[in-house]
């Protein structure tokens, strides 16, 4: 590890700087759509043109990443980022901010498909891999975890460009650290099977489809036509998709590989953190800030316990799983989320030390599912697979925060009957109205956080037992 360390800085960078972008604006989108004037669509594509297109592509850029070189394109997506990045200086529209996120989207789905499949390439025994992907995975679940907070204290003290600006440096650092610190590819860890271009199209559409289809039930309602159509698209082009890739001679995905025992519990567990973490996060922001009426800094500071259990235990996650062993260490982790889920649903309206509780178990369940989820995946596949396979993690990962936005989003609104949500001092039924609808809500959660987490169990054991499929 300590031979590997300049890389290990570098990926870990890369690794950060995804998952910061993914919540660091979340606190700053009022004061973003003050002085740039914008409507709430317009803030709402903010932060939905990073996800989509960061979603969207990703499949694509892994399938090409696994062609061309996991390092050589993630040193050109690293570069791209900085640039767009830097953009963010001379933002003066919603419309520029948007571009300027859509190209950030751009470059994090060039550069994350490389980032495990190169760590999981760093060693060969079983041990160093483990450590390595918890170190990096860590790093990048804090930028996760205390976006929100930094976000908040960074409004208090200077302008919200600095929020995005902040990642040119980190660029810089995972440039110098890939760069320097990881061999290129060799032609065995390649290969050279054409680009399906018919289903790479059909790939983007269908993902990108499925992250707008839970926007539109949060922002246009159920009771309206265009998430339905959206969603019934994207099931449509979901379908052509599968059946162009087991017609064709070089699919974009094999989806073959995706079937394999160890992949699919990897993506099932990958799955149901996501669904987990942003459907919760939500929750609690909303319940925070609407219901107890607290200002974006202390609500910030009220995300702190996950974001507290996430740097407490990180240093545990590789001897906890290297004593209890994968797949008591996998089932653990999720057993954790899936409580955390069950203990908001039923308690969290009583008062914070419940929510508190809930955050630290998901995210203490987390940290070790989503390392298990990693290391699951990559093991399941050839060695010449792996960014697709990295890629198919980071997109269910996207995939299922989006459905644990809208599922959470959708329930709120159909119980919330007493006008617009934002109104400030609500009455007494309102009140009691968002408190069942956060119930309902947080149960459905783990309700399907449940299932997946128990698909993903038995695929693993399926695993065990015939290791020659996994």
């Amino acid at each position: 590890m300590r031979d590997a360390w300049v890389a290990l800085a570098g990926l870990s960078a890369v690794f950060l700087v995804e998952m910061l972008d993914n919540s660091v604006l979340n606190v700053a989108l009022p004061t973003i759509g003050t002085e740039l004037r914008a409507s709430t669509t317009a803030l709402q594509w903010v932060t939905g043109a990073y996800s989509v297109v960061f979603g969207g592509l990703m499949l694509v850029f892994g399938a090409v990443a696994d062609r061309v070189g996991r390092r050589r394109l993630m040193l050109a997506g690293l570069v791209l980022l900085g640039l767009a990045s830097l953009a963010t200086a001379f933002v003066t529209t919603a419309g520029e901010l948007i571009v300027v996120r859509a190209v950030m989207g751009l470059a994090a789905a060039v550069t994350a498909p490389g980032s495990m499949a190169l760590a999981y390439r760093l060693f060969d025994q079983e041990g160093p891999r483990i450590r390595a992907m918890t170190l990096i995975s860590s790093v990048g679940m804090i930028g996760l975890a205390i976006g929100p907070t930094v976000g908040g204290f960074v409004l208090a003290v200077t302008h919200w460009q600095v929020l995005l600006l902040v990642n040119v440096p980190i660029a810089v650092l995972a440039i110098i650290g890939v760069r320097f610190g990881i061999a290129a590819d060799t032609a065995e860890e390649l290969h050279r099977d054409p680009v399906d271009v018919p289903g790479a199209v059909l790939g983007t559409a269908t993902i990108v489809l499925a992250l707008v289809v839970p926007t539109l039930f949060v922002n246009e309602g159920a009771g309206t036509w265009a998430p339905w159509t959206a969603a019934v698209a994207a099931v449509i082009g979901a379908v052509l998709f599968v059946l162009r890739e087991r017609s064709t001679r070089f699919p974009l995905l094999d989806l073959g590989l995706v079937t394999r025992p160890l992949v699919s519990s990897g993506l099932a567990y990958k799955a149901a953190a996501g669904l987990a973490t942003a459907g919760l996060g939500y929750l609690v922001t909303l319940q925070l800030q609407l219901e107890w009426g607290w200002p974006p800094v202390l609500a910030a500071l009220g995300m702190l316990p996950q974001v507290v259990v996430m740097l407490a235990t990180g240093p545990f996650v590789n001897p906890f799983v290297e004593r209890v062993g994968f797949d008591r260490a996998a089932w653990l982790g999720a057993s954790a989320i899936v409580f955390g889920l069950a203990f908001y649903g039923f308690l969290g309206r009583f008062g914070y030390v419940w929510v508190a509780i809930a955050l630290a178990l998901v995210a203490a369940g987390l940290r070790v599912a989503g390392v298990v989820a990693v290391v699951n995946v990559l093991r399941g596949l050839p060695k010449n697979r792996t960014s697709i396979g990295t890629a198919l993690l980071d997109t269910a990962s996207e995939i299922t925060s989006g459905t644990g936005i809208a599922v959470t989003g959708t329930i709120i609104a159909a119980l919330f009957t007493g006008g617009g949500i934002t109104t400030p001092d609500w009455s007494a039924g309102q009140a009691a109205e968002f408190r069942e609808a956060v119930t309902y809500a947080g149960l459905v959660l783990t309700v399907v956080s449940a299932v997946l987490a128990g698909w993903a169990m038995l695929r693993a054991r399926k695993a065990a037992d015939f290791p020659e499929r996994a």
